[in-house]
């Protein structure tokens, strides 16, 4: 499959409902995306029927998105990330993939694959979450038991640092602690593995699943109701109605994120729908009880427009459309939800997956 700038717009909105709320600002990743095109072509690559051989390192930005998008990159942080691993390892990656396929991380492989000397490089279709998630620990590769390291960080300002060594959770505190001296962001690459191994502990398909539900909801009309917006996504209703109340309490969340609540009235049942967030959307209860929680995604939508609202940027007076979308299959095992479900937020919750047989 090819990926051309006519591809943009779907990747763009589909990237913002896997982001269930966070993930950065993929509009950002979408512009740099069709800079770099300029008329050409991606290969897409179904990791199922690519060369079990091939190379991969997953791409991908780390840090504060917000900084991020107030003055886009060039696109060489990617390639700088990515040389320095190879330099590192002695393996030159043949493809890369996203570490995460949400948000504006959807974006960054391509721009990668883009920003390399001579032909773009071909985009394996996989990445290392499914879904937006905030922490390193949290990449399917660690969650499997696999190491995250050696990776590299291309800091803005220049400089490249390399990690190497450590646990996940070790490497996660390294990560942010370099990202803090450093401007705030950087890109990151991890080594180059074959796509033997990484297709064990990586989540597959996760780009065409984006570029679809962007593609069903890019097609609907003006103001469609709220079960032809779930439809289009491949999602369930959990409430549709305006938002009464948000708020929001820096660093009261895990590793110091910021974490806040909403909630929404539903016009149909007058219900109360409240929303914990944190960088994304995690916990929906209705009328106090818990109806979805992470690892699935939950999404807030605009009524008219049927444009993901993001955590940031949900507002009093808003009228949304609340989804909840299947979690990848991945995550539905009773030990990587423990790594991904509500507890690994802070919240006394056990998962509630609508979409997994009892």
């Amino acid at each position: 499959m090819e990926l051309t700038a006519a591809d943009v717009p779907a990747l763009v909105r589909g990237a913002e409902v896997l982001g269930s709320g966070g993930g950065g600002d993929a509009r950002a990743g979408g512009i740099l995306v069709s800079r770099l095109l300029r008329g050409g072509s991606v290969d897409l690559l179904d990791p199922d029927v690519a060369d079990p051989d091939l190379l991969v390192s997953a791409v991908g930005m780390v840090g504060a998105t917000v900084v991020f998008t107030e003055q886009l990159p060039g696109g060489g942080e990617f390639t700088r990330a990515l040389d320095a691993v190879e330099r590192w390892t002695g393996r030159r990656a043949g493809s890369v993939a996203s570490i995460e396929a949400a948000g504006l991380n959807a974006a960054t492989a391509l721009v990668t694959a883009l920003s390399a000397d001579g032909s773009p490089l071909p985009v394996v279709d996989l990445d290392l979450c499914g879904r937006a998630l905030p922490r390193l620990d949290q990449f399917s590769l660690a969650v499997a038991g696999s190491d995250i390291t050696p990776l590299a960080l291309a800091l803005p300002g220049g400089q490249v640092v390399v990690v190497d060594g450590g646990d996940a959770v070790t490497t996660e505190r390294s990560v942010r602690s370099v990202l803090a001296g450093g401007g705030g962001w950087a890109a990151i690459a991890v080594g180059p593995r074959p796509l033997s191994g990484l297709r064990r502990h990586a989540l597959a398909g996760t780009t065409r699943r984006l570029l679809d539900v962007g593609r069903r909801l890019l097609a609907l009309p003006d103001a469609p109701g709220p079960a032809a917006v779930a439809t289009a996504a491949g999602g369930e209703v959990l409430a549709a109605g305006r938002v009464l109340e948000v708020v929001r309490h820096r660093g009261a969340g895990e590793g110091g994120f910021g974490r806040g609540s909403l909630v929404v009235r539903d016009r149909a049942t007058s219900s109360l729908l409240r929303l914990e967030m944190e960088n994304e959307y995690l916990l929906a209860l209705a009328d106090g009880d818990v109806v979805a929680t992470t690892p699935d995604v939950l999404a807030v939508l605009d009524r008219r427009a049927a444009r993901p609202v993001s955590c940031d940027r949900v507002r009093r007076g808003d009228d949304v459309v609340v989804l909840r979308l299947d979690a990848p299959p991945f995550w539905h095992e009773p030990a990587r939800l423990d790594a991904v479900g509500p507890r690994a937020f802070g919240y006394d919750v056990d998962p509630v997956l609508p979409g997994v047989p009892a």
